[in-house]
């Protein structure tokens, strides 16, 4: 179990955790705990947050000094990397001795910053990454990645999972991040070729709504395949067979397409980027999977195409501000 601070008279109201950031997220986190009889302090930037939660049996308190004083584990849910410096740094003294579970969206190298911040301090870390959004806490959909302590992850596996399934990523804090930004990645991808589809079949007349009633079921069938795709990744060879080849995925049809009817290919562009690449190095009788050897690191780290290293590092920063918006407010 984590270290428990001495109880006092001062803090004679020790409670199981404290829950510093009190927006959508925190909030449900906080009133999931206390649905399970957990006792709950909580703290929040900006007063008058707490008011159900009180109602529910937190205790909420001011200044965060006293809110991680209050309890052996400390999660904070805050708005990115920089709040969450603010927030704890002056108070690294009372964290001493603590658990501190931080499931704030950050990269993965602002969680190995507080990592080795925490360890100096003496300072128990969990890195936690929430892959849900707040209607899904405690209903046993979404999951949550952590990586830092795994003594820490043991411990408090009992109160994870009151939030949701959890997974544990091994001793880099910046593992849980790496993963979840990937994941967020995915989706956003996602959404910015529906928006794109949806903006080409506008010049139609086709309502963003008809149009999705049809892509939703055909991108629920095609999700099927990625599994198949990434076992070719894994597996290295491009030119397994029933694969479709590079040249014939060209792409530049749909970039016209779209150029003709005044929409912006941007979204289209940058994956026949991906492919032309390929092709231009010989590898066009080779399947679609292989644009992952243009993704990966060792490849964008030797490439000379700033204009897509622009536009994954934009990628990355959208979703990493983005997740638990608000919650320091």
């Amino acid at each position: 179990m984590p270290a428990q601070p001495e109880r006092t008279e001062e803090s004679s109201q020790l409670t199981d955790v404290t829950l510093l950031g009190l927006g959508a997220m925190g909030s449900v986190l906080a009133s999931t705990l206390l649905d399970a009889g957990r006792s709950v302090t909580v703290w929040n930037r900006t007063p008058g947050r707490a008011t159900a939660l009180v109602a529910h049996g937190a205790r909420a308190v001011d200044p965060v000094r006293e809110a991680v004083a209050a309890s052996p584990v400390v999660v904070a849910c805050l708005l990115d990397h920089s709040s969450v410096k603010e927030t704890l740094g002056p108070v690294a003294d009372e964290l001493r001795g603590r658990t501190l579970v931080n499931v704030t969206t950050t990269t993965p190298n602002e969680s190995r910053a507080l990592a080795s911040w925490a360890a100096e301090h003496g300072i128990d870390y969990l890195d936690g990454a929430i892959m849900a959004v707040p209607s899904m806490i405690g209903s046993g959909e979404g999951q949550f990645f952590y990586s830092g302590s795994r003594a820490a992850y043991d411990a408090l596996l009992p109160t994870f999972d009151l939030w949701a399934p959890s997974e544990f990523h091994g001793t880099d804090a910046g593992r849980a991040a790496l993963v979840d930004l990937a994941m967020l990645s995915g989706m956003y991808q996602m959404f910015a070729g529906f928006f794109h589809g949806a903006a080409m079949a506008a010049s139609a007349g086709m309502s963003a709504s008809g149009f999705a009633a049809r892509q939703a079921p055909f991108l629920s069938a095609m999700t099927q395949e990625l599994a198949a795709l990434a076992k070719v990744v894994d597996g290295g060879d491009y030119t397994v067979p029933g694969q479709q080849s590079l040249e014939f995925s060209d792409l530049s049809h749909l970039v016209r397409a779209s150029e003709e009817e005044g929409v912006d290919p941007a979204p289209i562009a940058a994956v026949q980027t991906l492919i032309s690449r390929e092709i231009a190095a010989g590898h066009g009788t080779e399947g679609f999977a292989r644009i992952y050897e243009s993704l990966r690191a060792e490849a964008s780290s030797t490439t000379t195409n700033s204009s897509t290293t622009t536009n994954s590092s934009s990628t990355t920063n959208s979703s990493s501000t983005t997740t638990n918006e608000g919650d320091a407010a």
